[in-house]
């Protein structure tokens, strides 16, 4: 009996897909490695599948672009890289679960540690393997999240002391308000950070690893980078809006050349034609005002595409913006076409992409969702198959 890859492979399939430009990716990626130049390294983070693009394909075309270090979330994230023949450094940046510290060692992964009990698995399992395991030593300056606090650090650093089989190699933070240009938390976090490495330092550690900025930091706090630089969202294409005073602010040095990664498309599924005052979808939130010819695309909520452009979002349909009308459901949604020229049944849509200088992209999404480009992008679900060029 033939396998469910192999009758996909010979039937025509539902016609909602992903475009993911690698090429595109590894341009992304020399972007950022000119930005920061050649004392900062680049730890490329592919964690939640590469926020949507496919961590596997993603993390092959990083590999081959020269990326030393891929951040992934955890364990179960960096398993499938390994297998298939990453070999790249690969930082577990939200640490490990009990149980995991063997398979750490073992596929010579590097973990978060903030945890007395983190240290005393991994020496154990690293002991067991008589080797010298790295570990990445993360400090809460002020997120909230993971880390040790500054006053538990120096019982984590006496812990580490008696852990012969583990080198501190990395020391981390994370900044809460990187893309708020006047926020005064971000001050205070790289003040804290730089006393942990003083602290760890004294200590008798050197860790050569040092980092905090994110995305949002390596465009706007060049004091932020140490030596290491974590890009997520920048690599496939987006960074958040910055602020300055509650306002939105761009411009000058607030800029980064990169270029959305992933295009997503649909196809026609059937063209109706309604009077003036139709009800459309559920609940009729849409009336029409005049008489309408109305797209049915097969795509929806199922699919990622956010309830809440609902009679809001809009698509590009033979270069033409077409605004999306009626409630968005789990598989379908409609567009309006009326007055799009020659409009027929099988017609390329886009969703998010560009053409003939129209786009839609993954933050205009976020905007009308009151969400983020982060979200937009991760939400695009398994039932879109992603179609990869190099």
């Amino acid at each position: 009996m033939a396998t469910t890859a192999e009758v996909l492979s010979r039937v025509a399939t539902r016609p909602t897909w992903a475009e993911v430009s690698l090429a595109t990716l590894r341009q992304n990626f020399r972007t950022v490695n000119k930005h920061v130049g050649a004392g900062v390294s680049v730890c490329a983070v592919v964690k939640a599948d590469a926020y949507g693009h496919g961590a596997i394909e993603c993390s092959r075309a990083l590999q081959a672009e020269g990326a030393k270090w891929l951040g992934v979330t955890s364990l179960d994230e960096a398993i499938p890289l390994r297998t298939e023949g990453i070999e790249t450094r690969i930082l577990l940046m939200t640490g490990f679960w009990r149980g995991e510290e063997g398979e750490i060692v073992r596929l010579g992964l590097t973990p978060t540690v903030w945890e007395p009990w983190h240290v005393e698995l991994l020496e154990k399992a690293a002991a067991s393997a008589s080797v010298k395991h790295a570990v990445n030593l993360k400090v809460d300056t002020g997120m909230g999240r993971l880390g040790v606090s500054p006053d538990e650090l120096p019982g984590l650093l006496k812990a580490l002391s008696a852990a012969p089989h583990l080198v501190v190699e990395g020391l981390s933070t994370h900044l809460a308000s990187s893309e708020i240009m006047d926020a005064p938390s971000v001050e205070e976090q790289t003040r804290r950070f730089t006393e942990a490495l003083r602290v760890v330092r004294a200590t008798g550690f050197d860790p050569t690893l040092v980092h905090m900025a994110n995305t949002s930091a390596l465009i706007s706090r060049r004091e932020t980078w140490n030596n290491v630089v974590r890009p997520g969202v920048a690599l496939y294409g987006y960074y958040l809006p910055f602020q300055r005073a509650g306002r939105e602010v761009s411009g000058g040095t607030l800029r980064l050349s990169v270029k959305p990664v992933l295009t997503w498309k649909t196809r026609i599924l059937s063209l109706r034609n309604f009077a003036a005052n139709q009800p459309l979808g559920y609940n009729g939130t849409y009336v029409t005002k005049a008489p309408a010819r109305v797209a049915v695309l097969p795509v929806g909520y199922a699919d990622g595409y956010n309830r809440q452009l609902s009679n809001r979002g809009r698509v590009i349909v033979r270069d033409h913006y077409a605004p999306v009308v009626g409630s968005i459901s789990m598989d379908l949604t409609l567009v309006d076409v009326t007055g799009i020229p020659g409009v027929a049944v099988g017609d390329e849509v886009i969703l998010l992409g560009t053409s003939d200088g129209l786009s839609v992209d993954a933050l205009e999404h976020a905007r009308w969702a009151n969400s983020s480009p982060y979200e937009i992008l991760c939400n695009i679900s398994k039932r879109v198959p992603r179609k990869y060029g190099s």
